[in-house]
């Protein structure tokens, strides 16, 4: 057989043109119609976007061929339905993982990963404070935790949800830290630039990157990011001889509360200047980001009206443009296994 190559991106599609192409596979679920008829729903992607696809027969044949995560030739038809394009799909079939290119099917920071990584370094080591300082060498100079660190998303669905979105956005709330700390001279720079590079530093046990789509681990459903970035500092900290116990129940507070509210899953509300900071300057960067992904998928340029974003209760007035940024498409309203304690006006 002659594996079909990829000639389209998602974002490329349009009503009524027939499609014969790779994607991948982001989720698959099994349904019934009234009648009784079995049916699959899946969400395909590429690097460009994603797409939403029915299989209406051989439904219970074709389910093995489509496991999320896998690669799948699909032969179909693009149709709107109630304005929303999706795919009507005839037939399909899982190809070899070592026959494609998983670069062409996963969305990526658009950043230089050795730069950021090298910036990110930089601004740990010109934290002041020497427990602190020492505290991020030793964290940041583990080798295996670094290369988890250019690799994972920063969230599964919001914002910054591809590979090297972790990285991405935790040296754009560092930077935003470093800035304030200079206007704000009463912020303590060296607990806040800390706490801004260790804040979401447990998503690297709360997600699975064996993998893509990444996933939740087990222990992050059960125990959350915050959390096990906690665990992850106490045992550096263990580590560190005198390493003020002050100090650290203060670095943990910002970790703790940098959601700021206890429905986006904070369990403390800021309650330091330092805490306050990042938890505003968290938010900002994820909406930005948000909001400059969805101008990218915009249909032409120019401001223009958005869907209505459930996760943000509102619709969005966004200045389209062509740029390709590579990252994850925007999940306009689905729940996609998001805690919905932390899902309303963002939270992640």
């Amino acid at each position: 057989m002659t594996i079909p190559s990829k000639n389209i991106q998602i974002k490329e599609i349009t009503d009524g043109k027939a499609i014969h192409d790779l994607f991948l596979v982001r989720e698959m679920s099994r349904g019934e119609t009234k009648a009784g008829k079995p049916y699959l729903s899946l969400i395909l992607m590429d690097a460009s976007g994603e797409i939403s696809g029915r299989v209406w027969d051989n439904a219970a044949q074709l389910m093995d061929e489509c496991p999320a995560g896998a690669v799948v030739s699909v032969t179909g038809q693009a149709q709107a339905y109630r304005g929303i394009l999706q795919l009507r799909i005839d037939n399909l079939t899982r190809i070899a993982e070592n026959e494609i290119d998983l670069a062409l099917f996963v969305p990526n920071t658009q950043g230089n990963v050795t730069a950021m990584a090298k910036e990110l370094l930089k601004l740990a080591g010109s934290v002041e404070n020497p427990f602190l300082k020492e505290l991020l060498l030793a964290l940041f100079g583990e080798r295996k935790l670094m290369l988890a660190f250019k690799k994972a998303p920063a969230a599964k669905v919001m914002h910054h949800a591809y590979v090297g979105g972790l990285l991405e956005h935790t040296l754009a709330v560092a930077r935003l830290a470093d800035s304030i700390s200079t206007l704000y001279p009463s912020l303590d720079r060296s607990l806040l630039i800390t706490g801004a590079l260790l804040h979401d530093i447990g998503k690297l046990e709360e997600f699975n990157f064996d993998s893509f789509p990444f996933e939740y681990s087990d222990r992050g459903r059960l125990v959350g990011h915050m959390v096990l970035g906690i665990e992850m500092i106490q045992k550096k900290i263990d580590g560190i001889s005198g390493f003020p116990e002050e100090l650290g129940d203060r670095l943990k507070h910002l970790i703790l509360s940098h959601h700021g509210r206890y429905e986006f899953g904070s369990p403390s509300l800021p309650m330091m200047q330092e805490a306050f900071a990042l938890n505003f300057l968290d938010d900002l960067d994820a909406k930005i980001n948000y909001l400059d992904r969805l101008a990218g998928q915009a249909k032409g340029e120019g401001y223009q009206w958005t869907e209505f974003q459930r996760n943000l209760e509102r619709f969005l007035f966004v200045k389209g443009h062509q740029g390709d940024d590579g990252s994850a498409p925007l999940d306009q309203g689905q729940d996609n296994g998001v805690d919905p304690r932390q899902r309303t006006l963002f939270g992640l």
